[in-house]
């Protein structure tokens, strides 16, 4: 699958049922070529823009499914790491 694929699917955490976003790049081990996390921003106030640039790094780990529409993950919030 490649990153343009992954860009069109939004990311909702099963935990919560919450909107993540939209995936805008990953996190990549160099060495064995495997996707070690997905980064989404967080969303601003008005269509995205004027947001505070934070955004959500989502281990691949807690990727439980990738769909044609959408990507589930299951993360709780106390682990869920903002840049």
């Amino acid at each position: 699958m490649r990153l343009s694929e992954l860009e069109d699917k939004e990311v909702i955490n099963a935990c919560d049922c919450k909107r993540l976003g939209f995936v805008v790049d990953l996190i990549i081990d160099e060495c064995k070529g495997n996707i070690e996390a997905l980064i989404i921003p967080k969303s601003g106030k008005l269509c995205g823009l004027f947001g505070e640039g934070a955004e959500y790094v989502i281990p691949f780990q807690c990727i439980k499914k990738i769909g044609p529409d959408i990507i589930l993950v299951e993360i709780h919030e106390e682990k869920r790491k903002e840049k």
